[in-house]
């Protein structure tokens, strides 16, 4: 049940309450730099933040199995942007604190695991007040290190992953995106990519592919159920609790029995006419060799060749190079930042699954950027998130270079599987009924109107604006 206005503000008060002697542990003033990544930086216009605020909504999930634990509800937190010419704007963040650092999410409740993701949201937004910026990409790389200090301080986690922190800047920086459209008279996402990620983001594909999430523990039948339906690639979560012996063995019953049941399927979406397989551990194999296995047992009975990827098979401390393994290894939460994604190239990485709804927008052009000067091909993950994200997200999975032996655009996209008030959620979406919002057999038609609305993530959402009166 979505809480009303009413029920959220009583939640941000107790949260307030209880948080703030976290709070009190504020850092030092933002001094925002004058760069900018823009070539016409002269015809920018300066942005000064007259003022700010936050707020969030709690959603209930259907439980999501995934790094051995699970999350039973989501927080939608809104920050909104006033700037000194009176343009107000709200960006939107869905919180994943058990993907982005599983260490907080288990020293915690998940209540108060969210909780100091928000904090941090609104540490960042007070550092902004009162300072300029001149494009949003220039602005990240001005917060984050101050932001992550501030996070990794209330945490208590000296080693916090910087995904926690980027993850709780979405929203501030999805604000500072509308506010810089709209101040400097954008109008579509193309103008609103400086130059220098257009190489990046230059395609345009006709199609997305709308990729299911399965957490650990699915049955084969609602994955063939799912096959019925039209979805020709989805995310298959392995890594199951317990050892590393009874999590291989349940791993490769799963494979088993999912290659039984959708390993013929055809479809028109792939270069060899068979359905791939998209893997995701998420760091749960302590070694090379236990994966191995794996892939053996996969070529024992003829599934080797339809794994299409496997997304995070290690912890990202693990620096074992990956690259001779027969099957593209991704990486995503531990490809936290373009330097990050540059050591996990060197280290052998083939893919990077990009998220500019976990991530930023920011820092996921910084990636695909790089990405592209590399070779390396890259698709859309998601995070549970809620419908005018996955817009957001959208707008980057169509505009990626093709994946290879796929012939549409790559999006996870899993909010329709586990928010219990999803179809509710729909409706806060300004283009809610748009064609390119919902999966037709298995894809998103990403049409002419697609990218002339660009999905319609310029465009104020009434629901969300109101949480500001």
């Amino acid at each position: 049940m979505t809480p009303k206005a009413a029920t959220t503000s009583l939640d941000r008060r107790e949260f307030i309450q209880s948080a703030s002697a976290l709070m009190a542990a504020g850092l030092t003033g933002f001094s925002p730099s004058t760069r900018s990544n823009v070539p016409t930086t002269s015809s920018l216009a300066s942005i000064r933040v007259k003022n700010v605020e936050s707020n969030f909504e709690r959603e209930p999930l259907n439980p999501y199995r995934f790094k051995g634990s699970a999350i039973t509800e989501s927080w939608q937190t809104a920050s909104m942007l006033e700037s000194e010419s009176g343009v107000r704007k709200v960006g939107l963040c869905t919180q994943g604190v058990l993907w982005s650092d599983a260490t907080v999410f288990a020293a915690h409740s998940e209540r108060v695991g969210n909780a100091l993701m928000y904090a941090i949201t609104d540490r960042a937004l007070h550092l902004m007040k009162g300072n300029s910026f001149t494009d949003p990409v220039s602005l990240l790389d001005d917060l984050l290190p101050e932001v992550y200090a501030y996070a990794k301080k209330i945490t208590g986690n000296p080693d916090l992953r910087k995904t926690f922190a980027l993850n709780a800047l979405v929203s501030v920086d999805n604000a500072a995106w509308l506010l810089f459209a709209q101040e400097n008279k954008l109008t579509c996402f193309d103008d609103m990519i400086p130059a220098k990620y257009r190489p990046g983001l230059s395609y345009r594909h006709d199609k997305v592919a709308s990729i299911p999430s399965f957490s650990v523990g699915t049955t084969a039948d609602k994955i063939k159920a799912a096959a019925d339906e039209g979805y020709f690639i989805m995310k298959l979560k392995t890594g199951s609790s317990g050892t590393q012996a009874e999590m291989l063995e349940k791993d490769i019953a799963f494979l088993t029995a999912v290659h039984k049941a959708i390993g013929r399927y055809e479809t028109p979406y792939t270069k060899s006419g068979k359905i791939p397989y998209y893997f995701d551990a998420n760091g749960r194999y302590e070694k090379k060799d236990t994966l191995l296995r794996f892939l053996d047992h996969a070529k024992k009975i003829g599934a080797f060749d339809q794994i299409a990827v496997i997304e995070e098979p290690f912890d990202e401390r693990n620096e074992e190079f990956v690259g001779q393994l027969g099957v593209r290894i991704a990486a995503d939460e531990s490809a936290h930042t373009d330097k990050d994604a540059a050591i996990r190239i060197e280290q052998g990485y083939s893919a990077i699954a990009v998220k500019a709804i976990a991530k930023t927008l920011s820092m996921t052009m910084k990636i695909t950027q790089l990405a592209y000067e590399k070779g390396v091909p890259c698709f859309c993950a998601d995070l549970t998130v809620n419908p005018i994200l996955v817009d957001w997200n959208k707008n980057v999975a169509a505009r990626l270079p093709p994946f290879p032996g796929v012939t549409t655009g790559l999006q996870e996209t899993n909010g329709h599987q586990y928010f219990k008030n999803w179809e509710k959620l729909m409706t806060y979406h300004p283009k809610a009924g748009a064609s390119w919002t919902k999966t037709q057999k298995g894809v998103y038609p990403t049409d002419a109107s697609f990218y002339t609305e660009s999905g319609g993530i310029l465009l104020p959402s009434p629901h969300y604006d109101q949480l500001f009166g």
